[in-house]
């Protein structure tokens, strides 16, 4: 699953993407059903690894399988 896909399923269960203030390869996610926000590297269409998606669901509160 690449970044984009990611993002689009984080959208879909109410997470949103703060607006970045410079440049860079990441992105910060907030999820205001539980407070908690994360960094997710944007790598464009290159995947990212199982265990990069586990830990950016496990910060934001959101089960693993809900994506």
């Amino acid at each position: 699953m690449n970044y984009r896909e990611l993002t689009k399923k984080l959208r879909a269960i109410g997470c949103r993407e703060i607006v970045r203030r410079g440049g860079g390869s990441h992105r910060k996610w907030f999820n205001p059903a539980t407070g908690r926000g994360t960094t997710i590297p944007d790598w464009g269409q290159k995947d990212l690894k199982a265990g990069t998606i586990t830990a950016v669901c496990r910060q934001l509160g959101v089960d693993r399988n809900a994506l």
